[in-house]
Protein backbone atom coordinates (compact mmCIF):
# COMPACT_ATOMS: atom_id res chain seq x y z
CA UNK A 1 0.00 0.00 0.00
CA UNK A 2 1.10 3.43 -0.32
CA UNK A 3 2.83 5.33 2.35
CA UNK A 4 0.79 8.11 3.04
CA UNK A 5 -2.55 9.66 3.23
CA UNK A 6 -4.04 12.68 2.86
CA UNK A 7 -5.88 13.68 6.17
CA UNK A 8 -8.66 16.23 5.81
CA UNK A 9 -10.16 17.14 9.75
CA UNK A 10 -13.14 17.44 8.83
CA UNK A 11 -35.47 -3.21 18.54
CA UNK A 12 -35.45 -4.75 15.05
CA UNK A 13 -39.42 -4.06 14.75
CA UNK A 14 -40.64 -7.87 15.64
CA UNK A 15 -42.68 -8.32 12.58
CA UNK A 16 -39.72 -7.09 10.30
CA UNK A 17 -37.61 -10.04 12.11
CA UNK A 18 -39.44 -12.48 12.18
CA UNK A 19 -40.43 -12.30 8.48
CA UNK A 20 -36.70 -12.26 8.12
CA UNK A 21 -36.07 -15.16 10.13
CA UNK A 22 -38.86 -17.54 8.47
CA UNK A 23 -37.27 -16.01 5.01
CA UNK A 24 -33.57 -17.44 6.29
CA UNK A 25 -31.89 -13.61 6.42
CA UNK A 26 -31.01 -12.92 9.42
CA UNK A 27 -31.03 -8.20 9.97
CA UNK A 28 -28.55 -6.63 11.53
CA UNK A 29 -29.48 -5.08 14.95
CA UNK A 30 -31.21 -1.60 14.45
CA UNK A 31 -33.36 0.82 16.16
CA UNK A 32 -36.94 1.19 15.42
CA UNK A 33 -37.65 2.95 12.45
CA UNK A 34 -40.35 3.23 9.72
CA UNK A 35 -37.53 3.76 6.71
CA UNK A 36 -36.27 0.55 4.75
CA UNK A 37 -32.85 0.45 4.01
CA UNK A 38 -33.21 -1.15 0.51
CA UNK A 39 -30.84 -2.81 -1.39
CA UNK A 40 -27.96 -1.79 -4.36
CA UNK A 41 -27.51 -4.44 -7.17
CA UNK A 42 -25.57 -2.91 -10.48
CA UNK A 43 -24.71 -5.44 -13.35
CA UNK A 44 -22.70 -2.36 -15.22
CA UNK A 45 -24.63 -2.70 -18.45
CA UNK A 46 -23.42 0.63 -19.29
CA UNK A 47 -22.13 2.31 -23.07
CA UNK A 48 -19.26 3.65 -21.77
CA UNK A 49 -17.79 5.83 -18.58
CA UNK A 50 -18.90 8.77 -20.12
CA UNK A 51 -22.93 7.27 -19.75
CA UNK A 52 -24.94 9.54 -17.91
CA UNK A 53 -26.26 7.16 -16.14
CA UNK A 54 -23.02 6.48 -14.08
CA UNK A 55 -23.42 9.66 -12.36
CA UNK A 56 -26.81 9.77 -11.99
CA UNK A 57 -26.58 6.59 -9.92
CA UNK A 58 -23.55 7.50 -7.57
CA UNK A 59 -21.09 6.10 -9.46
CA UNK A 60 -17.48 8.04 -10.00
CA UNK A 61 -14.32 7.63 -11.68
CA UNK A 62 -11.49 9.06 -9.96
CA UNK A 63 -9.03 11.31 -11.89
CA UNK A 64 -7.04 13.57 -9.41
CA UNK A 65 -3.33 12.50 -8.34
CA UNK A 66 -2.62 11.10 -5.14
CA UNK A 67 -1.79 7.77 -3.46
CA UNK A 68 -1.95 4.88 -3.14
CA UNK A 69 0.45 3.38 -4.90
CA UNK A 70 3.18 4.83 -7.06
CA UNK A 71 4.17 8.32 -6.38
CA UNK A 72 4.17 10.48 -9.25
CA UNK A 73 1.39 7.70 -11.43
CA UNK A 74 -1.48 8.97 -12.27
CA UNK A 75 -5.31 7.56 -11.98
CA UNK A 76 -6.87 8.05 -15.31
CA UNK A 77 -10.41 8.08 -16.30
CA UNK A 78 -9.49 6.42 -19.54
CA UNK A 79 -9.01 2.93 -17.53
CA UNK A 80 -12.26 2.63 -16.81
CA UNK A 81 -14.64 0.88 -19.61
CA UNK A 82 -17.36 -1.03 -19.55
CA UNK A 83 -16.84 -4.43 -22.05
CA UNK A 84 -17.94 -7.58 -22.44
CA UNK A 85 -16.00 -10.54 -20.91
CA UNK A 86 -16.73 -13.66 -21.11
CA UNK A 87 -20.28 -12.97 -22.23
CA UNK A 88 -21.76 -10.38 -19.77
CA UNK A 89 -20.87 -6.72 -19.53
CA UNK A 90 -18.44 -5.90 -16.49
CA UNK A 91 -17.02 -2.91 -15.14
CA UNK A 92 -13.36 -3.31 -16.05
CA UNK A 93 -10.53 -1.34 -14.66
CA UNK A 94 -6.87 -1.30 -16.14
CA UNK A 95 -3.59 -0.50 -14.36
CA UNK A 96 -0.40 -0.21 -16.48
CA UNK A 97 3.07 0.78 -16.33
CA UNK A 98 6.12 0.40 -18.38
CA UNK A 99 8.23 0.44 -14.78
CA UNK A 100 8.54 4.40 -14.71
CA UNK A 101 6.28 6.73 -12.41
CA UNK A 102 5.77 8.40 -15.41
CA UNK A 103 4.86 5.88 -17.47
CA UNK A 104 2.13 4.34 -14.96
CA UNK A 105 -1.34 5.13 -14.04
CA UNK A 106 -3.56 3.53 -11.38
CA UNK A 107 -7.65 2.98 -12.03
CA UNK A 108 -10.59 3.44 -9.71
CA UNK A 109 -14.25 3.46 -9.31
CA UNK A 110 -16.42 4.52 -6.51
CA UNK A 111 -19.72 4.52 -5.25
CA UNK A 112 -18.54 6.97 -3.13
CA UNK A 113 -21.82 8.23 -1.46
CA UNK A 114 -21.17 7.36 2.53
CA UNK A 115 -24.03 5.46 3.44
CA UNK A 116 -23.10 1.51 3.46
CA UNK A 117 -22.46 0.39 6.84
CA UNK A 118 -24.01 -3.03 8.29
CA UNK A 119 -25.60 -5.97 5.76
CA UNK A 120 -24.12 -8.00 3.33
CA UNK A 121 -21.95 -6.90 0.05
CA UNK A 122 -20.74 -9.01 -2.73
CA UNK A 123 -19.36 -8.90 -5.81
CA UNK A 124 -18.25 -11.14 -8.64
CA UNK A 125 -14.71 -10.31 -9.91
CA UNK A 126 -12.13 -11.73 -12.31
CA UNK A 127 -8.70 -11.33 -10.71
CA UNK A 128 -5.52 -11.76 -13.01
CA UNK A 129 -2.28 -13.51 -12.13
CA UNK A 130 -0.16 -12.23 -15.19
CA UNK A 131 -0.93 -8.92 -17.12
CA UNK A 132 -3.07 -9.11 -20.52
CA UNK A 133 -0.24 -7.64 -22.18
CA UNK A 134 3.42 -6.96 -22.00
CA UNK A 135 6.47 -8.83 -19.43
CA UNK A 136 4.77 -10.06 -15.68
CA UNK A 137 6.39 -9.18 -12.18
CA UNK A 138 4.49 -6.05 -11.16
CA UNK A 139 3.49 -5.37 -7.64
CA UNK A 140 0.10 -4.67 -8.40
CA UNK A 141 -3.10 -4.54 -6.03
CA UNK A 142 -6.62 -5.35 -7.56
CA UNK A 143 -9.06 -4.41 -5.02
CA UNK A 144 -13.15 -4.17 -3.22
CA UNK A 145 -13.51 -2.19 -0.38
CA UNK A 146 -15.56 0.32 1.85
CA UNK A 147 -14.07 3.33 3.07
CA UNK A 148 -14.89 6.24 5.79
CA UNK A 149 -12.20 9.33 5.72
CA UNK A 150 -9.91 9.75 8.64
CA UNK A 151 -10.86 12.63 10.33
CA UNK A 152 -8.15 13.06 12.75
CA UNK A 153 -4.73 10.73 13.95
CA UNK A 154 -6.16 7.76 15.82
CA UNK A 155 -9.62 8.81 14.39
CA UNK A 156 -11.97 6.10 16.88
CA UNK A 157 -15.12 6.67 14.38
CA UNK A 158 -13.04 6.19 11.24
CA UNK A 159 -14.11 2.73 9.28
CA UNK A 160 -13.01 0.46 6.35
CA UNK A 161 -13.17 -2.80 5.32
CA UNK A 162 -10.98 -4.42 2.24
CA UNK A 163 -13.02 -7.47 1.29
CA UNK A 164 -10.16 -8.80 -1.52
CA UNK A 165 -6.74 -7.45 -1.80
CA UNK A 166 -4.92 -9.47 -4.43
CA UNK A 167 -1.37 -9.44 -5.05
CA UNK A 168 -0.64 -11.84 -7.26
CA UNK A 169 3.29 -11.05 -7.60
CA UNK A 170 2.92 -10.13 -3.87
CA UNK A 171 4.05 -6.94 -2.37
CA UNK A 172 4.50 -5.10 1.31
CA UNK A 173 7.34 -7.73 1.63
CA UNK A 174 5.29 -10.68 1.11
CA UNK A 175 5.98 -13.49 -2.12
CA UNK A 176 2.45 -13.79 -4.20
CA UNK A 177 0.30 -14.79 -5.18
CA UNK A 178 -1.76 -13.66 -1.74
CA UNK A 179 -5.07 -12.31 -1.14
CA UNK A 180 -5.87 -10.03 2.23
CA UNK A 181 -9.10 -9.28 4.17
CA UNK A 182 -8.58 -6.51 6.43
CA UNK A 183 -10.70 -4.50 8.97
CA UNK A 184 -9.69 -1.72 10.53
CA UNK A 185 -10.07 0.61 13.62
CA UNK A 186 -7.78 3.37 12.89
CA UNK A 187 -4.53 4.46 12.60
CA UNK A 188 -1.65 7.25 12.32
CA UNK A 189 0.19 8.16 9.25
CA UNK A 190 3.26 10.06 10.77
CA UNK A 191 4.61 7.76 12.81
CA UNK A 192 3.06 5.04 11.33
CA UNK A 193 0.86 3.39 13.94
CA UNK A 194 -1.52 0.76 12.88
CA UNK A 195 -4.61 -0.68 14.52
CA UNK A 196 -6.60 -3.54 12.40
CA UNK A 197 -7.28 -7.43 12.18
CA UNK A 198 -6.41 -9.00 8.75
CA UNK A 199 -6.81 -12.30 7.79
CA UNK A 200 -4.78 -13.76 4.17
CA UNK A 201 -4.51 -16.30 1.86
CA UNK A 202 -1.18 -17.56 0.21
CA UNK A 203 -2.57 -18.66 -2.77
CA UNK A 204 -3.98 -17.55 -6.97
CA UNK A 205 -7.53 -16.56 -6.89
CA UNK A 206 -6.83 -15.62 -10.90
CA UNK A 207 -10.50 -15.83 -12.69
CA UNK A 208 -13.75 -15.46 -11.34
CA UNK A 209 -15.20 -15.61 -7.67
CA UNK A 210 -17.45 -14.15 -5.28
CA UNK A 211 -16.13 -12.26 -2.66
CA UNK A 212 -18.67 -11.73 -0.34
CA UNK A 213 -18.88 -10.39 3.55
CA UNK A 214 -21.11 -10.12 6.08
CA UNK A 215 -21.83 -7.07 8.74
CA UNK A 216 -23.69 -7.90 11.55
CA UNK A 217 -23.86 -8.58 15.55
CA UNK A 218 -20.23 -7.09 15.60
CA UNK A 219 -18.83 -9.59 13.68
CA UNK A 220 -17.31 -8.87 9.74
CA UNK A 221 -17.57 -12.20 8.11
CA UNK A 222 -15.51 -12.51 4.67
CA UNK A 223 -15.68 -14.89 2.30
CA UNK A 224 -14.39 -16.24 -1.00
CA UNK A 225 -16.70 -18.47 -3.22
CA UNK A 226 -18.98 -19.17 -0.18
CA UNK A 227 -16.11 -20.50 1.92
CA UNK A 228 -15.83 -18.36 5.29
CA UNK A 229 -12.27 -16.86 4.98
CA UNK A 230 -12.36 -14.36 8.09
CA UNK A 231 -13.81 -13.71 11.16
CA UNK A 232 -13.62 -10.44 12.39
CA UNK A 233 -14.66 -8.43 15.95
CA UNK A 234 -14.59 -6.44 18.54
CA UNK A 235 -13.51 -2.99 18.09
CA UNK A 236 -12.76 -3.44 14.27
CA UNK A 237 -16.41 -3.36 13.55
CA UNK A 238 -16.90 -0.53 11.56
CA UNK A 239 -18.77 2.44 13.45
CA UNK A 240 -19.40 5.08 10.15
CA UNK A 241 -20.76 4.81 6.63
CA UNK A 242 -18.76 4.23 4.07
CA UNK A 243 -18.62 4.35 0.48
CA UNK A 244 -18.04 1.08 -1.57
CA UNK A 245 -14.64 1.25 -4.22
CA UNK A 246 -13.14 -0.92 -6.40
CA UNK A 247 -9.22 -0.28 -7.50
CA UNK A 248 -6.05 -1.44 -9.38
CA UNK A 249 -3.12 -0.13 -8.66
CA UNK A 250 0.75 -0.66 -8.63
CA UNK A 251 2.21 -0.69 -4.59
CA UNK A 252 5.77 -0.04 -6.49
CA UNK A 253 7.72 -0.79 -9.22
CA UNK A 254 10.29 -3.19 -7.59
CA UNK A 255 9.10 -6.22 -9.27
CA UNK A 256 10.51 -4.85 -12.81
CA UNK A 257 12.80 -2.73 -14.66
CA UNK A 258 11.55 -0.04 -17.32
CA UNK A 259 10.73 -1.16 -20.41
CA UNK A 260 8.16 -2.73 -22.21
CA UNK A 261 4.53 -1.63 -21.03
CA UNK A 262 2.46 -3.89 -19.26
CA UNK A 263 -1.42 -3.44 -18.98
CA UNK A 264 -3.27 -5.22 -16.07
CA UNK A 265 -6.97 -5.99 -15.84
CA UNK A 266 -9.65 -6.26 -13.38
CA UNK A 267 -13.38 -7.17 -14.34
CA UNK A 268 -16.21 -6.69 -12.04
CA UNK A 269 -19.41 -8.46 -13.16
CA UNK A 270 -21.95 -6.86 -10.73
CA UNK A 271 -22.05 -5.04 -7.21
CA UNK A 272 -24.60 -6.10 -5.08
CA UNK A 273 -25.59 -4.70 -0.91
CA UNK A 274 -27.98 -5.31 1.23
CA UNK A 275 -28.43 -3.22 4.02
CA UNK A 276 -29.39 -4.99 7.02
CA UNK A 277 -29.64 -7.67 6.01
CA UNK A 278 -27.57 -10.71 6.65
CA UNK A 279 -27.72 -13.28 3.57
CA UNK A 280 -25.88 -16.96 3.16
CA UNK A 281 -23.78 -17.00 -0.02
CA UNK A 282 -26.50 -19.16 -1.52
CA UNK A 283 -29.20 -16.97 -0.60
CA UNK A 284 -27.14 -13.42 -2.20
CA UNK A 285 -26.38 -16.30 -5.19
CA UNK A 286 -30.15 -16.94 -5.51
CA UNK A 287 -30.38 -13.36 -4.95
CA UNK A 288 -28.48 -12.12 -8.14
CA UNK A 289 -30.09 -14.77 -10.08
CA UNK A 290 -33.46 -13.33 -9.79
CA UNK A 291 -32.68 -10.19 -10.51
CA UNK A 292 -30.99 -10.91 -14.01
CA UNK A 293 -33.85 -13.79 -14.54
CA UNK A 294 -36.52 -10.47 -14.11
CA UNK A 295 -34.18 -8.61 -16.68
CA UNK A 296 -32.71 -5.77 -14.02
CA UNK A 297 -29.54 -4.39 -14.72
CA UNK A 298 -29.95 -1.57 -11.77
CA UNK A 299 -32.17 -1.24 -8.61
CA UNK A 300 -30.80 1.16 -5.64
CA UNK A 301 -33.33 1.94 -2.81
CA UNK A 302 -30.34 1.80 -0.53
CA UNK A 303 -31.02 4.70 2.56
CA UNK A 304 -28.54 6.96 3.62
CA UNK A 305 -29.38 6.84 7.04
CA UNK A 306 -28.29 4.11 9.40
CA UNK A 307 -31.81 4.22 11.32
CA UNK A 308 -33.89 1.94 8.96
CA UNK A 309 -35.41 -1.42 9.42
CA UNK A 310 -34.20 -4.52 7.26
CA UNK A 311 -36.96 -5.85 4.98
CA UNK A 312 -36.77 -8.67 1.95
CA UNK A 313 -37.57 -6.74 -0.99
CA UNK A 314 -37.71 -9.30 -4.31
CA UNK A 315 -35.45 -8.09 -7.40
CA UNK A 316 -37.65 -5.75 -9.73
CA UNK A 317 -39.67 -7.21 -12.48
CA UNK A 318 -38.67 -4.74 -14.88
CA UNK A 319 -35.30 -2.69 -15.50
CA UNK A 320 -35.45 0.44 -13.88
CA UNK A 321 -34.88 2.97 -15.19
CA UNK A 322 -31.26 5.78 -13.79
CA UNK A 323 -32.16 6.80 -10.42
CA UNK A 324 -30.17 9.23 -7.86
CA UNK A 325 -29.60 8.24 -4.78
CA UNK A 326 -31.51 10.72 -2.04
CA UNK A 327 -28.24 12.44 -0.69
CA UNK A 328 -25.48 14.53 -1.90
CA UNK A 329 -22.62 12.68 -3.13
CA UNK A 330 -18.80 13.66 -2.05
CA UNK A 331 -16.60 15.69 -4.01
CA UNK A 332 -13.96 13.03 -4.29
CA UNK A 333 -13.24 9.03 -3.67
CA UNK A 334 -11.36 7.34 -1.08
CA UNK A 335 -8.81 4.78 -2.32
CA UNK A 336 -7.83 1.42 -0.30
CA UNK A 337 -5.69 0.56 2.24
CA UNK A 338 -3.23 -2.26 3.44
CA UNK A 339 -2.90 -4.98 5.64
CA UNK A 340 -1.23 -3.99 8.97
CA UNK A 341 2.28 -4.38 7.95
CA UNK A 342 2.18 -1.54 5.36
CA UNK A 343 0.61 2.28 4.86
CA UNK A 344 -2.66 2.68 3.86
CA UNK A 345 -3.25 6.16 1.73
CA UNK A 346 -6.83 7.36 0.65
CA UNK A 347 -7.50 10.98 -0.99
CA UNK A 348 -10.67 11.45 1.39
CA UNK A 349 -13.63 13.00 0.38
CA UNK A 350 -13.90 16.53 0.59
CA UNK A 351 -15.38 18.18 3.29
CA UNK A 352 -17.83 21.45 3.96
CA UNK A 353 -16.09 24.31 4.82
CA UNK A 354 -17.81 25.64 8.09
CA UNK A 355 -19.17 28.83 8.85
CA UNK A 356 -18.01 28.86 12.43
CA UNK A 357 -15.27 30.66 12.76
CA UNK A 358 -12.73 29.70 15.66
CA UNK A 359 -12.06 32.18 18.15
CA UNK A 360 -9.51 35.00 18.35
CA UNK A 361 -8.04 34.18 21.57
CA UNK A 362 -8.12 31.58 24.05
CA UNK A 363 -12.14 30.66 24.94
CA UNK A 364 -13.30 27.14 25.98
CA UNK A 365 -13.49 24.54 23.35
CA UNK A 366 -16.72 24.01 21.95
CA UNK A 367 -17.69 21.03 19.38
CA UNK A 368 -18.75 22.05 15.42
CA UNK A 369 -15.62 25.15 15.24
CA UNK A 370 -13.18 24.96 12.42
CA UNK A 371 -9.49 25.74 14.49
CA UNK A 372 -6.76 26.45 12.98
CA UNK A 373 -2.89 25.83 13.93
CA UNK A 374 -2.02 27.64 17.29
CA UNK A 375 -5.44 28.61 17.78
CA UNK A 376 -5.23 28.15 21.82
CA UNK A 377 -8.56 26.81 24.31
CA UNK A 378 -9.12 25.77 27.55
CA UNK A 379 -11.08 22.43 28.52
CA UNK A 380 -12.11 21.38 31.79
CA UNK A 381 -9.40 23.94 33.17
CA UNK A 382 -7.11 23.35 31.36
CA UNK A 383 -5.17 24.94 28.22
CA UNK A 384 -4.87 23.58 25.21
CA UNK A 385 -2.79 24.46 21.48
CA UNK A 386 -3.92 23.66 18.13
CA UNK A 387 -1.80 21.41 16.41
CA UNK A 388 -3.42 20.00 13.43
CA UNK A 389 -5.92 22.34 11.74
CA UNK A 390 -9.37 20.68 11.25
CA UNK A 391 -13.33 21.12 12.97
CA UNK A 392 -14.26 19.82 16.18
CA UNK A 393 -16.72 17.34 17.31
CA UNK A 394 -18.16 15.82 19.93
CA UNK A 395 -15.93 13.24 20.78
CA UNK A 396 -12.95 15.29 20.07
CA UNK A 397 -12.66 17.19 23.41
CA UNK A 398 -8.37 18.30 23.85
CA UNK A 399 -8.01 15.56 26.69
CA UNK A 400 -8.78 12.80 24.24
CA UNK A 401 -7.44 13.87 21.25
CA UNK A 402 -4.07 14.80 22.10
CA UNK A 403 -2.98 14.34 18.03
CA UNK A 404 -5.03 17.25 17.67
CA UNK A 405 -4.38 19.50 20.67
CA UNK A 406 -0.79 20.28 22.72
CA UNK A 407 -1.42 20.92 26.50
CA UNK A 408 0.41 23.75 27.94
Amino acid sequence: MGRKRTIIIGTTVTATAAALTAFGVAAATSSNAATSCGALFDDFNYSSRTDAALTQRGWSIRSQAGGPGVSGASWAADNVSFPTVDGQKVAQLIAKTNGTAAGTSHAEFSQSQRRFLEGTYLARIKFADAPATGPDGDHVNQTFYTISPLAAPKDPQYSEMDFSEYLPNGGWGEAGPINYQTTWYTYVPEPWYADNQHSQQAKSIAGWHDVMATVADGHVKYYIDGALVGDHSGKVYPRQAMSIDFNQWFIDLAGRSAGATSTWQQSIDYVYHAKKQVLTPAQASATIAAYRSAGTTHTDTVTASNDCTATTTPPATTAPTATTPAATKPATTAPTTAPATTRPATTAPATTKPTTAPPASATDWAPNVAYKLGDIVTYNGARYKCRIAHTSLVTWEPANVLALWQPL
